[in-house]
């Protein structure tokens, strides 16, 4: 039977106390014509059917436990040690939201402190901010801020294509209207050496991604000093687990290091929610959006904590702002911080290292097939694309029916020119065995 909270005496109480007799009367002023619309709902049933059918309803779902992932593209199915939800699920944690009075929060900001050093340890950067929603959203904040630390003089900002579709769409969604032209994403995928032709007097910003959304690796120190003799600034968008293996963007000369912390212990989860890492240099801290918590001692000579940067309008004049983000994903970057922490810096490479090895024996697996050449001889971290003998979605779902394998994603979507090929991701979860059967798989779907 259904819960109802009030009795029959409580809601005529309640009826009486606003003057009607009927809980209808609550309507009269919505025409009759659609007050009571025949919804054709089912009858009513007890807590333990719902649930039953809730439970039905829930396995149709595809669940990574269950299935072989080889799908990326900027969401990875990474181990999660227990730990991590452990301290997200205490309600210290839990339930925090925006401390409007920060310095009560010490627990919080603390954590917030934390993290914000280790995301400034791991991008070699010398400050980081307390997180954004995502990966797109941190891009786009990227590019206002670099509009705003050239004052509106420069107008031009240079995205390589090689940079997440998604992420690229969002940065111009945020640019909607402003008279600020982006420029480079347009070139086709691998040409990436071009984007140094494309830097002049007139660019605020010359953005790529490390590894790239196809998941090469490349050398961005060259095109740091040109961007820098061109008065530009450099951003490198990152997958932060990858830099328990490589080289920081710092030792780019970034200027602005942003990225999606999905990887960093937080699940898949139907897209989010995820958390948005940024860091830069000590000399654009000012232009940086969202907040930055600062350790301190208080009068007694005692550690605390204190929100050191904030661009909330309530604490600042509306036209000294850079961004309108006034909070930050604390729960999300809290779990990046306690799955850093739990693996430490030998661990995080260690993680790096499966990635990338069993990344590799995959390539060589699938390659030594038929049909699935490599695209691109650039060295690859945990990602790499292969062009398939028939369209990615048919193969795909040969793999999802006839294997339960979730296979990799179809970059025709995102790239014309790449239609047929497959960008596919491997992480230390995918086991040998799942890489053999998935190279088998991929015959069988070839030969079909």
């Amino acid at each position: 039977m259904a819960y109802i909270p009030h009795s029959e005496d409580e809601r005529r109480q309640m009826l009486a106390a606003i003057g009607i007799d009927r809980l209808d009367d609550l309507y009269d002023a919505v025409p009759e014509s659609v007050r009571f619309p025949d919804l054709d709902l089912p009858p009513g049933v007890s807590e333990m059917e719902i649930m039953d059918e809730l439970q039905a309803l829930s396995e149709a779902n595809l669940d990574m436990g269950h299935t072989a992932c080889f799908l990326g593209a900027g969401a990875y199915n990474h181990f999660i040690p227990s730990v991590v939800d452990h301290v997200l699920r205490r309600n210290e944690f839990y339930t925090a939201y925006t401390p409007y009075q920060p310095e009560v929060s010490q627990g919080t900001l603390q954590a917030i402190f934390e993290y914000q050093s280790l995301i400034s340890n791991l991008t070699g950067m010398q400050v980081a901010n307390a997180s954004l929603y995502d990966g797109a959203t941190a891009l786009a904040e990227a590019v206002s801020m670099a509009l705003s630390h050239h004052r509106g003089k420069r107008r031009k900002i240079v995205l390589s294509p090689a940079i997440h579709p998604h992420y690229r769409q969002v940065a111009r969604t945020y640019l909607g209207g402003m008279e600020v032209s982006i420029v480079g994403d347009e070139i086709v995928a691998n040409g990436l050496p071009a984007l140094t032709g494309l830097l002049d007097e007139d660019t605020a910003l010359v953005a790529v991604q490390y590894p790239d959304f196809f998941g090469r690796i490349d050398d961005f120190s060259e095109l740091g000093r040109v961007a820098h003799e061109a008065g530009a600034l450099l951003c490198v968008v990152v997958n932060p687990l990858a830099l328990g293996l490589l080289r920081p963007p710092s030792e780019f000369a970034a200027d602005i290091v942003v990225g999606e912390g999905q990887s960093l212990g937080i699940p898949l989860s139907y897209g989010g929610p995820y958390v948005g890492l940024m860091a830069t240099t000590q000399a654009l801290v000012r232009k940086m959006p969202g907040r930055l918590v600062g350790e301190t001692l208080d009068v007694r000579g005692q550690r605390g904590y204190v929100l050191t940067l904030t661009p909330r309008e309530q604490h600042i004049r509306r036209e000294k702002a850079t961004s309108n983000i006034c909070t930050n994903q604390g729960l999300m970057a809290l779990a990046a911080l306690v799955y850093l922490s739990a693996l430490g810096k030998y661990g995080l490479r260690q993680v790096a290292e499966l990635c990338y090895h069993k990344a590799h024996y995959a390539a060589d697996k699938i390659t030594a097939l038929e049909g699935y050449p490599m695209w691109g001889e650039a060295p690859f971290f945990h990602e790499f694309v292969v062009k398939c003998p028939r369209p990615v979605t048919e193969i795909n779902e040969s793999l999802l029916e006839g294997h339960d394998i979730l296979g990799g994603y179809d970059l025709g979507q995102a790239y014309p020119e790449l239609a047929g090929h497959m960008l596919i991701a491997v992480t230390e979860r995918n086991a040998s065995e799942d890489i053999d059967e998935f190279a088998s798989a991929l015959q069988e779907a070839a030969d079909a």
